[in-house]
């Protein structure tokens, strides 16, 4: 039988055996005893909602959005880290194979790309996620806050790597006024669903709310990510930065299916909704973003480099947000632009056979290759 060192004080707090007698209950009016709660109606999936749903929040199934529950399997299935990526040649390349010129779009790449991800992980998990009153759609948002996470993760660490200042990386968001404008954009359109005091049970709130998506998932993801990344794609073509451009295309593949999942959300609201996008807010999205982009590759490719330039940048912009408006059913903001990099999609879904003691495969466990 345990005996207790009572000159232990840890020991000592442990109660004898004594003290742990039953207590002796007595019902002496049934009255008295608390009644069992009445049976709760079992859920009904059709009564779901994206917004301003009454069903209970905390039960996952039956479905009514299983595309939702789709895109967190599929989310799962290119789980990665940086940590296994080799970026050895990755700083010979910066330090000993890159021009000026490469460098400075390497690095105001990887400003832009810090802050960005930052906002969008701080949009989604404060501004989206509570809003949702699926939990199917709640739990896909939720990988998609980790995954906004890791790439923060990924571009600090590609910048700690290669020995960058970090405040200096950090900040050109602050003080380059063509990254900063994209940003300011951002944080305009976005900040206003991140109030608590937004109803969507009130139509202009809910108006408010799905441009703001709209604006997020086809602009902010949908093409200034998606593009994003072609300047280290392009470097990475000529064997140039292959291990930053190996974890882009991991993060290129979360960024298309984050675009594709919004798209679809915002596509179910105004199903469920009754709304409408508004054609000239529309109109005025596009060309703002336009211009922003604009004004980004500018600054980014003031001299081109091997097989890329300002002018492949800014047409590649608007084919790519014809390719969004498309998905959200609406008219093309740039008719006749062209494939400026039809290697880009190529670069998303490219299957790889590598040697495993270099690096890990980049393909998807199923669905590398990403249907339009």
């Amino acid at each position: 039988m345990f005996q207790p060192d009572w000159d232990n004080p840890l020991e000592a707090a442990i109660p004898s055996p004594q003290s742990f007698q039953p207590e002796q209950q007595t019902v002496t009016d049934s009255a008295a005893v608390t009644p069992l709660l009445e049976a709760l109606p079992p859920i009904n999936p059709d009564d779901k909602r994206v917004v301003n749903g009454m069903t209970d929040i905390n039960q996952l199934a039956p479905f009514k959005y299983p595309w939702a529950w789709q895109y967190f399997l599929n989310a799962n299935k290119n789980h990665w880290t940086p940590l296994d990526i080799n970026m050895t040649a990755d700083v010979h390349d910066y330090h000993h194979r890159l021009t000026s010129e490469e460098k400075h779009i390497y690095e105001n790449v990887l400003s832009y790309l810090t802050t960005s991800d930052i906002l969008a992980m701080r949009n989604i998990g404060l501004a989206v996620m509570e809003k949702m009153s699926a939990p199917e759609l709640q739990i896909y948002q939720a990988r998609q806050v980790y995954e906004e996470s890791m790439h923060t993760w990924t571009y600090q660490h590609c910048i700690e790597t290669l020995g960058l200042d970090q405040g200096e990386i950090y900040n050109r968001y602050r003080v380059v006024p063509a990254i900063h404008r994209k940003i300011r954009i951002a944080n305009q359109r976005l900040e206003s669903v991140l109030s608590t005091q937004i109803d969507l049970s009130n139509r202009d709130d809910l108006e408010q709310f799905v441009m703001a998506y709209t604006f997020f998932a086809g602009v902010f993801e949908g093409c200034w990510f998606y593009n994003g990344f072609s300047p280290i794609f392009a470097l990475q073509r000529r064997g140039l930065m292959k291990g930053t451009a190996e974890q882009l295309q991991y993060i290129m593949r979360d960024e298309v299916m984050h675009a594709a999942f919004g798209i679809r959300v915002v596509k179910q609201i105004l199903e469920e909704e009754q709304l409408k996008l508004d054609p000239k807010a529309m109109e005025l999205m596009w060309e703002e973003a336009e211009a922003a982009e604009q004004s980004y590759a500018d600054y980014l490719l003031q001299e081109p480099i091997l097989g890329y330039s300002a002018e492949n940048h800014i047409e590649q912009f608007r084919f790519i947000a014809n390719r969004r408006a498309k998905q959200l059913n609406q008219p093309e903001p740039f008719p006749n632009a062209r494939n400026a990099l039809p290697w880009l999609d190529e670069q998303a879904s490219l299957r790889k056979e590598k040697n495993f003691f270099e690096t890990r495969v980049t393909e998807y466990q199923t669905g590398g290759s990403l249907q339009w």
